[in-house]
């Protein structure tokens, strides 16, 4: 739910703050892409580019910081994407409003693939932390089997999709008040977001790693980071 929190957030701060982009979801870009080369607009059809591109290499991090020889070495990628996410952003807010757009865009674009290719799995179900609309595909159809047929885990699967989707649209109503209220600076409550999640999850890494625990040296179920 804070991940979904950050990444309707990011959205909102982007569409206000640089040109009404959505930095977090691709989608519109690639149609924009399209209308602009549809048009023989190329140089407006390349301005779309960028944050694809940023996009496709933030994939290739967080594939590379799931390799199990560099795992080995950061022990922990899942909190070394956050918090690299945390130094992005926060220097993000740095950056003047008289700055290039894309500039921006192209960061977050970059942060926002890490997030959704390094946090993929909500419980025991696929979600996405930075665009919704599978989201609320994922809870609709978990409710249509909970009603039609009496399936309580597909009940509790979209109360947690409908969770997720909830926290999206929280973040873009702070996201966007907070950006007409501070600027460019507002991106600095993702951070903080953030930065509360990482203590979360390293709480509940070391709660996982207790002797006795599923997932700790002790007990059973492989380590926790992996599980994840």
């Amino acid at each position: 739910m804070l991940l979904a929190l950050v990444g309707g957030g990011l959205d909102a701060y982007t569409f206000i703050s640089r040109g009404g982009v959505f930095a977090g979801a691709q989608t519109g870009n690639v149609v924009l892409l399209g209308v602009a080369a549809a048009q023989r607009h190329w140089w407006q059809a390349l301005g779309h580019v960028p944050p694809l591109v940023a996009f496709l290499v933030g994939v290739l991090v967080a594939e590379t910081l799931r390799r199990p020889r560099v795992a080995a070495v950061l022990r922990r990628p899942a909190c070394v994407a956050m918090t690299l996410e945390i130094l992005v952003l926060a220097a993000v807010g740095l950056i003047p409003a008289s700055a290039p757009d894309a500039l921006v865009t192209v960061l977050v674009a970059f942060m926002a693939s890490v997030q959704m290719s390094t946090f993929r799995t909500l419980v025991d179900a696929v979600y996405n932390s930075t665009m919704t609309t599978g989201n609320l595909r994922s809870a609709m159809q978990n409710a249509y089997a909970a009603v039609v047929a009496g399936d309580r885990e597909a009940g509790r699967r979209a109360g947690q999709f409908a969770c997720v989707v909830l926290a999206f649209l929280a973040g873009a109503f702070g996201g966007g008040w907070l950006t007409f209220v501070w600027g460019v600076r507002a991106v600095w409550a993702a951070c903080v977001v953030l930065a509360v999640g990482l203590c979360l999850f390293v709480h509940d890494e070391r709660i996982a790693r207790r002797p006795g625990r599923p997932g700790s040296p002790g007990g059973s179920g492989g380590s926790g980071e992996a599980g994840r």
